[in-house]
């Protein structure tokens, strides 16, 4: 329970301590951004390779191999959906919701990248459009597709309301990793990690600083692209939430399923190469 008032006086320099401006913890002007327009030639003449159609309240696994595209998409209503990434073939290497909010901000749109987790620090995948980029932010502080959600999951859930829920989000993903990898959802729920939101509209109070959720506006038809900088597995829940515009981890909220397309372009973007892992010696001063 946060304090509705403050136990101690404010000192007489208060406001010269507050009014310390700002600093960026990572700045990111020496990393080479995104090249966009190479990135959007390259779709000229693609083809889609396969598509997956996540149904409400549950969760479904996709491939897509570097230097390919994939989009997912809003097809029959306004719908919610909590993204995991690992890089194919090694579920160690997963993406880093923690370091990507730290380098590119609380939510993402086009140009900015997801990153993997340590010791492998590399792009994954590059957001290359994004129809709901002319939301921005609301008044309420809130906007789309955010990275500072965790994700719905029956832990929680039992800790606050103390019931069982089997099709909140973090278990959707457990589910549908264990049965790509053929393992028990035991084994692969450590894999399961903090998500993109995509298309959650979300933000922090700015009275207590609690995280809030409202209605998406996604709309069917409104997409968020990616560019594949590794070979990716991907997993994709349809949150129970519906568009979270009241609640989740609920069978009482209108759901809708979300559609992953896969696109192969003709000829990867013009001077892409695939990002190595992270250089870094792992000496850590020994």
């Amino acid at each position: 329970m946060k304090l509705t008032k403050f136990e101690h006086a404010e000192p007489q320099d208060a406001a010269a301590r507050r009014g310390v401006r700002p600093v960026i913890c990572y700045p990111v002007d020496s990393l080479a951004p995104p090249d966009l327009a190479a990135y959007r030639a390259a779709r000229q003449g693609w083809r889609k390779v396969s598509e997956v159609v996540v149904p409400p309240r549950d969760a479904r696994t996709f491939e897509v191999p570097a230097g390919c595209f994939f989009r997912i998409v809003s097809i029959d209503g306004p719908q919610v959906g909590d993204l995991n990434l690992w890089a194919a073939g090694d579920l160690n290497e997963r993406f880093f919701s923690g370091k990507t909010r730290a380098l590119h901000g609380t939510h993402l749109s086009t140009g900015d990248r997801l990153w993997s987790c340590l010791p492998y620090l590399r792009p994954m995948a590059t957001i290359t459009e994004d129809t709901l980029d002319w939301y921005g932010f609301d008044e309420f502080g809130g906007s789309v597709h955010d990275v500072i959600g965790t994700r719905c999951d029956p832990y929680t859930h039992k800790l606050l309301s103390g019931g069982e829920y089997h099709h909140c989000c973090h278990s959707n993903l457990t589910r549908a990793l264990a049965g790509h990898a053929q393992r028990p959802a035991a084994e692969v729920e450590p894999a399961v990690h903090d998500v993109l939101n995509v298309f959650m509209c979300t933000g922090f109070t700015r009275d207590t600083g609690q995280y809030f959720m409202k209605a998406s506006p996604v709309r069917p038809g409104d997409f968020l692209e990616f560019f594949a900088e590794i070979d990716l597995l991907g997993a994709l829940s349809a949150c129970p939430g519906g568009d979270c515009s009241a609640e989740h981890s609920s069978d009482t909220a209108a759901c809708y399923p979300l559609l992953v397309e896969v696109y192969e372009p003709v000829a990867p973007p013009k001077g892409w190469t695939s990002p190595p892992r992270n250089s870094y010696s792992r000496d850590h001063g020994f």
